[in-house]
């Protein structure tokens, strides 16, 4: 409703254009106006460090870090030891050389007369340190074994203790771990113990 002199932008019109009856109407009914609110908006914000998904697509973070996870029921397979190398001949111009005395023998061990367990750690203690001493040519007494008396006076027949180590020796030097500082071995010359002991040739250290 328009009334005379009035306005329709919700300003009161000026005085001078009312009466006091309309001044005063107008007035309560300004006083009873309520301002519309507006709407607030609704924002949900995301996490800032959580990109957004996309149904039916993975984000490329997303994908990358499922590449580097394993399918399951998968297990990463370790790293192979490379076998060591096989065994060599023994070089016939090295034996000679040793046999007559213009190559040294380095080192020495006699196993012969031990238990066998005992005789198989003291090889291995030997061999190994003989390596990290970058020793080369070294000499491993086993006895003969058969047909010789022992500490205790009797006879060994060649299947006792010392004929176990004489014929154990070589299979514990071809064995992985010594095989890998062991380039070769061969029976000693009769000076050194003839079939009795063996020449063992052992590899070159390498520089760290």
């Amino acid at each position: 409703m328009t009334r005379k002199g009035g306005s329709r932008s919700g300003h009161p019109p000026a005085r001078g254009g009312l009466s006091q009856e309309d001044a005063d109407l107008w007035s309560r009914t300004a006083q009873s106006l309520q301002p519309l609110r507006r709407a607030k908006a609704r924002v949900t914000a995301g996490k800032a460090d959580q990109p957004p998904v996309v149904h039916g697509q993975q984000s490329k973070p997303a994908r990358a870090a499922a590449a580097r996870v394993p399918p399951a029921g998968s297990a990463a397979k370790p790293r192979a030891t490379p076998a060591p190398p096989p065994l060599a001949g023994f070089d016939q111009r090295k034996l000679r050389a040793i046999a007559r005395g213009r190559i040294e023998i380095e080192a020495r061990i006699d196993l012969h007369g031990l238990r066998q367990s005992e005789a198989h750690h003291r090889l291995r203690a030997f061999v190994l340190d003989a390596h990290a001493r970058a020793l080369r040519s070294v000499l491993v007494v086993t006895g003969k074994g058969g047909s010789g008396a022992q500490r205790d006076g009797s006879r060994d027949d060649g299947r006792g203790e010392r004929g176990v180590i004489r014929r154990n020796v070589p299979v514990w030097l071809e064995q992985p771990e010594l095989r890998a500082v062991v380039v070769s071995f061969t029976p000693a010359h009769a000076r050194h113990g003839g079939d009795g002991a063996l020449y063992v040739h052992l590899r070159r250290r390498r520089a760290r």
